[in-house]
């Protein structure tokens, strides 16, 4: 009797397994019936591809390359209505305006230069989208625009440089690898082509951010304008206050900045030597050039910081010999 009473439950608990079952089979078949839901949502990674992740039904967006962008076939009329464009809720909308911004740059630089306030203040908008495909077509477009324009400053006013510049050292302190890195291009695409003076007096601020990566992009842009100056244009910065900011940003956290301030002390102690040749002190006198950049220093700088940069300077002259 107890053998057939325990073949009795047998069944019973066969019975209760098939329970688990659906929730299984549920599980399963939320991937299967939504493939590219997860991908349409995760807007944090990067997306594969030369295209951005699109919705059904909605046109994906491609990441051109300046190169391959073409003229506007009537620039006039995209010149009008480019703004209202660049502030579309339609994300994908928004990203053809960008590419239309970046072509109006290229091939039609005069048509945009009136209007070039309003589309820098529009790209700083696109730049905080939380779409990332608009993200980086509006860094791509920043590019294109510094590329073409040069001395971006003469084109806008202080306050859309400004909050453009902050957006860009922002993103270029992403984690998001592929739109940091298309930031830092964009980085050094300005301060190849801007004036280094202005951009320099406008990088100056930020290597007291509170963001440790924000102080270093900074000071990785700032270094790119040292390489680019001469001694009179460091001179009218100023010569004292270059290298405070250099003496300090050799005690960063992140060396990132620190390698970015090495490089201004070699960019200013070249052109000091380079003055200092000019005027025929360096020929068969190489101390005496020593001694006045020793000097310089000295004068401006705490004791253990004129320590640390003369080092970076003899170290650099023992790896050149």
């Amino acid at each position: 009797m107890a053998l057939r009473a325990l073949d009795n439950t047998l069944p019973a608990a066969t019975a209760e397994r098939p329970k688990k079952l659906p929730k299984l089979s549920a599980a399963a078949a939320i991937p299967a019936a939504s493939p590219e839901g997860k991908r349409k949502n995760d807007e944090n990674s990067a997306p594969k591809g030369t295209a951005a992740v699109a919705a059904p039904g909605e046109q994906a967006v491609e990441y051109v390359l300046s190169e391959d962008l073409q003229p506007v076939p009537h620039p006039k009329a995209k010149v009008a209505g480019l703004v209202a464009d660049l502030d579309s809720k339609d994300w994908i909308r928004a990203c053809e305006a960008l590419n239309d911004a970046r072509r109006l740059a290229i091939h039609h630089s005069t048509l945009l230069n009136p209007i070039l306030d309003k589309v820098m203040l529009a790209f700083v908008k696109t730049m905080k989208s939380p779409r990332s495909a608009v993200c980086k077509t509006s860094i791509m477009a920043c590019t294109d625009v510094f590329n073409s324009f040069g001395n971006l400053l003469s084109s806008t006013s202080d306050d859309a440089f400004d909050k453009l510049l902050l957006q860009l050292l922002l993103k270029a302190s992403q984690d998001k690898r592929f739109v940091c890195e298309e930031a830092e291009k964009a980085m050094r695409a300005m301060a190849a082509s801007m004036p280094p003076l202005p951009l320099l007096k406008k990088l100056k601020s930020y290597v007291h951010h509170a963001n440790l990566r924000v102080r270093a992009k900074a000071a990785v842009a700032m270094s790119h304008c040292a390489s680019r100056m001469d001694i009179e244009t460091m001179k009218e910065f100023g010569m004292s206050a270059l290298l405070q900011v250099a003496a300090e940003l050799l005690n960063d956290r992140l060396p990132e900045a620190r390698e970015a301030a090495r490089g201004m002390v070699n960019s200013m102690h070249a052109a000091f030597s380079n003055e200092a040749a000019a005027r025929g002190v360096e020929e068969g006198e190489p101390a005496a050039v020593a001694a006045s950049w020793e000097s310089l220093c000295s004068l401006n700088l705490p004791p253990i910081s004129a320590y640390s940069v003369a080092k970076i300077v003899s170290q650099s002259q023992s790896q050149s010999q």
